[in-house]
């Protein structure tokens, strides 16, 4: 499932077509995609102004002249494709199959944004003007000043669980996922299962320098793709060329040579190196 640097890398390449310009279209090719649209979408957001398009999270919100707000999540297989041409005709040029071709907007700026979800675990929520959203009361987005070490320990203080979980945590940081979670922890030489109210001072503050580093890293080489993801343009983000552990398992440490491990915590797969790790 497309992580932080993934979605930052789709709202940047959406953003020049999108931001400040009017829906003059929306067409939705089936009623639902993980939940229904709504009896009301295409008459809440055609016509309207995108002010200004976002990422929180994982999540893009774009925010409509209207005041309301549309949170878009690609959830495991979506992908937004751009086609420049403003005519009735869509060209597909990006490598999706049309039959996935759930939502179409056809911007004022002449481009024409399609979102193809074959696994249809992705969604579109409008929120009304000024109504609260479960994603406002999230943890501090990683790459603001606001993810600091005093605030992470705190955030972390007294905390029983193990420090993997509690940084896939979204109200500890928003964001994060299971991959750079990984990365971050290898860089900083924590192990996953180390409990998270028992990092040391220097050992925060180290933690967070590296996952800054990383996600700004992934962002750069438009984000990591495992499965299905590839950004506005079709290109594949090549992020995963410089994995250090994530699916890794076996392979040797590039830093020891000792095996990499992986275990399964929370259902998820962890990976790290035990001797650099402690």
């Amino acid at each position: 499932m497309p992580e932080l640097p993934e979605v930052e890398t789709v709202m940047r390449g959406l953003s020049p077509v999108m931001e400040g310009f009017v829906f003059e279209g929306v067409t939705l090719n089936r009623p639902d995609l993980r939940f229904p649209f709504g009896d009301d979408f295409v008459a809440r957001v055609q016509g309207q102004t995108l002010s200004k398009l976002s990422r929180r999270a994982k999540f893009l919100q774009a925010e409509l002249s209207s005041g309301e707000r549309l949170f878009m999540h690609l959830g495991m297989s979506g992908r937004f494709t751009i086609d420049a041409a403003p005519t009735a005709d869509f060209v597909h040029t990006h490598n999706t199959n049309p039959k996935h071709d759930h939502v179409v907007f056809q911007m004022s700026s002449g481009a024409r944004v399609t979102f193809n979800d074959p696994r249809r675990f992705g969604f579109m929520e409008l929120v009304a003007a000024n109504a609260p959203y479960r994603l406002d009361d999230l943890g501090p987005e990683p790459l603001s000043n606001q993810f600091n070490a005093p605030d992470l320990r705190q955030r972390l203080k007294g905390k029983k669980s193990k420090i993997k979980a509690a940084l896939l945590d979204q109200h500890v940081v928003a964001g994060l996922g299971n991959i750079y979670v990984c990365e971050a922890l290898f860089r900083t030489g924590i192990t996953p299962r180390r409990g998270a109210g028992r990092l040391t001072v220097t050992e925060t503050e180290t933690l967070v320098r590296h996952i800054k580093d990383v996600i700004t890293e992934a962002i750069a080489a438009g984000g990591s793709s495992l499965r299905d993801f590839a950004n506005t343009d079709g290109d594949l983000g090549y992020f995963q060329h410089t994995f250090s552990v994530y699916g890794r398992e076996g392979q040797p440490c590039q830093t020891c040579n000792a095996p990499i491990t992986r275990i399964v915590q929370s259902g998820r797969s962890s990976f790290y190196c035990r001797a650099c790790q402690k």
